[in-house]
């Protein structure tokens, strides 16, 4: 990942130490008990992929999508290799375009690193779980121990269980690209068009860098127009940027219904927790709330929830054997304009 290996607008290696230099402590526990949470966690995992593969009917080699519990300083190191890889295409559409002078690039990539690495280290307690897509050879599930523990002691609710009810949405993100071999490509291949299309002729680094904090700036703040969106330069652009958001749509949506459909069978506090969680986080914690407006998911799709009515309209009209059909190749994926209208997505893939 390292700056040296590669021509980079961000200098990933600092990014890394800034943020783990700015990260804040994790809760204050034992030695046994923080074994004990992380004995937990991977027991948790474990169970949930057996309980998300019975109700999906998704199935992976768990070899190829490793469960990784972290601490915080761990985390920011595996999500800045997981964001290096994700930024490599338009990094390199920047260079290509030779937008950026050898002197300048080395300036701004530390100012970026810098910057980066604030903004992993602002994350790093804020994020419970996630699964990076991205990283060889199919992906891997974090969990990030130390900010279950503070949340679950917040809540006042069973260790166990919120462990797995966290572990049930992680695991069917887990499933989802462990059991589609083609989802994390053709993610990829969006993120790469995305960056084909742009065009950097004469923009200045300097300009690009300050248009990218202010929209990360208004994301942090919470502002609800802020999206990906307002850095996009055509309409070609803003069609992969929605196209994005409809596949993202799909699948926190999928494990949204996932959660609600296996929860209540296998985790005894869940109506508690879900009460309790959705007043400590107002819904979903900064990080999630962040993506999505940096997706463009609030004020074009509201994402969690259009996913999940999306997902359950469909199975309620042709059952789950019908909706697992969106899983047997990219042209089955609904468009934003499906995800709003579900028949229509019947009717275009179902006959």
């Amino acid at each position: 990942m390292g700056a040296l290996r590669r021509r980079s607008v961000i200098d990933w290696d600092l990014a890394v130490r800034t943020g783990q230099s700015l990260a804040r402590p994790g809760p204050d526990i034992s030695a046994a008990e923080a074994a004990e949470a992380v004995d937990g966690l991977r027991e948790a995992a474990h169970s949930a992929r057996e309980h998300v593969s019975a109700y999906t009917g998704l199935s992976a080699d768990p070899t190829r999508t490793p469960v990784l519990v972290l601490d915080r300083k761990s985390w920011i190191k595996a999500s800045a290799d997981g964001f290096s890889v994700l930024a490599e295409p338009l990094e390199r559409r920047l260079l290509d375009a030779k937008a950026v002078t050898p002197m300048v690039r080395m300036a701004g990539a530390q100012v970026t690193g810098v910057e980066v690495g604030g903004m992993l280290a602002f994350m790093s307690s804020r994020v419970l779980g996630q699964f990076d897509p991205f990283s060889s050879p199919g992906g891997r599930l974090l969990l990030v121990a130390p900010n279950i523990v503070t949340a679950e002691r917040e809540m006042d609710v069973p260790a166990r269980d919120f462990q797995l009810w966290v572990c049930l949405h992680e695991e069917t993100h887990r499933l989802q690209f462990g059991g589609v071999p083609w989802l994390g490509d053709h993610l990829r291949a969006q993120v790469e068009e995305l960056a084909r299309t742009a065009d950097f002729r004469g923009v200045d680094l300097s300009t690009l860098v300050d248009q990218l904090l202010s929209l990360v700036g208004r994301l942090l703040r919470g502002d609800p127009d802020a999206s990906l969106l307002d850095l996009v330069q055509s309409e070609q652009q803003r069609v992969v940027v929605e196209r994005i958001t409809a596949v993202m749509s799909l699948l926190e949506g999928h494990a949204d219904v996932v959660m609600d459909g296996v929860g209540p069978e296998v985790v005894p506090s869940v109506a508690v927790m879900r009460a309790r969680f959705g007043k400590r986080r107002k819904g979903r914690g900064p990080l999630d709330r962040t993506v999505r407006r940096l997706l463009g998911l609030e004020q074009k799709m509201r994402q969690y929830r259009d996913g999940a009515a999306f997902v359950r309209a469909v199975v309620a009209r042709v059952g789950h054997d019908g909706f697992s059909v969106v899983w047997q190749r990219p042209d089955h994926l609904p468009t934003p304009a499906e995800i709003a209208d579900p028949a229509r997505w019947c009717a275009r893939v179902l006959g």
